[in-house]
């Protein structure tokens, strides 16, 4: 008895520790993101700032992105969002130098505001869009704070990086990860090299199968062959068969003739 209570409770502690780990994955995979996540130093890239509603009784009506000053961006152009108004927040800075161009003017943020009736609602997300640059040269990864305010006055910042054992914070920042052209060029050129590895063995096996199914064709050809001689042969047999029996009813059929002549002629002879 104390071994199945054993059990019974083992059983529960797993399916409550599953449960747990569960909820834990939804709640950290739920949060602002920066799509698609790479672009090229020194380039244009346009981004999509992914933000999903984590309040089940409120709507998200503000979505504020900070852009660092560090590494500022001279040209940012949102894309327009039906029921959302859009301000960007553009400072004067000490003039520096960003991808070969001197920048004196920098944005610091992108605000989007909701109109009256509008929201992310409960279980809903939505994507608010623009195109940053020039991207600096000088770092891998542009961190992109975010502010989420909801219409009960809760606030949620996601300004948190993520350390470097790749733990994901509560909160974490809307990262941009930055890579050289070089590296996608290089990506480019080992993915062509790939389709066309996969394209020479396509081939290849369509060649195999041809010569496969030429092999099977002689095959075939050759039992044909067999069977067709095989064939004539057991009809040239049937027929000597047939022969024979005929010839042997015939003689059987003389002999009878014979025979009766015979008893016919004695018979005269008697009488």
């Amino acid at each position: 008895m104390s071994t199945n209570r054993f059990a019974v409770r083992s059983a529960a502690l797993t399916a409550a520790c599953g449960i747990v780990a569960l909820l834990g994955a939804g709640t950290a995979s739920a949060h602002v993101s920066a799509q698609p996540g790479e672009a090229a130093k020194g380039g244009y890239a346009k981004v999509a700032f992914r933000v999903p509603n984590e309040r089940p009784n409120a709507g998200t009506v503000q979505v504020k992105v900070n852009l660092p000053e560090q590494y500022p961006l001279s040209s940012v152009r949102t894309k327009p969002m039906p029921g959302w108004t859009v301000q960007v927040e553009r400072v004067k800075i000490a003039p520096v130098e960003v991808a070969g161009s001197q920048v004196t003017e920098t944005v610091r943020s992108i605000t989007w505001t909701a109109q009256p009736g509008n929201r992310i609602g409960p279980n809903e997300f939505n994507e608010f869009e623009a195109t940053l640059g020039a991207l600096p040269t000088n770092t891998d990864e542009l961190l992109l704070p975010t502010i989420q305010t909801y219409d009960n006055g809760d606030v949620v910042n996601w300004d948190a990086p993520t350390p470097a054992n790749g733990e994901e914070p509560e909160h974490p920042a809307p990262t941009l990860k930055l890579v050289e052209e070089a590296e996608e060029a290089e990506e480019a050129e080992e993915a062509e090299e790939a389709e066309e590895a996969e394209e020479g063995h396509s081939h290849g096996g369509s060649s195999n199968g041809q010569e496969a199914g030429e092999q099977a064709a002689g095959t075939g050809d050759d039992t044909a062959r067999w069977l067709g001689g095989a064939g004539l042969l057991v009809g040239a047999l049937g027929l000597g068969v047939g022969a024979g029996a005929l010839a042997r009813s015939r003689n059987a059929g003389q002999a009878a003739t014979q025979q009766e002549s015979g008893k016919q002629e004695s018979g005269k002879d008697e009488s």
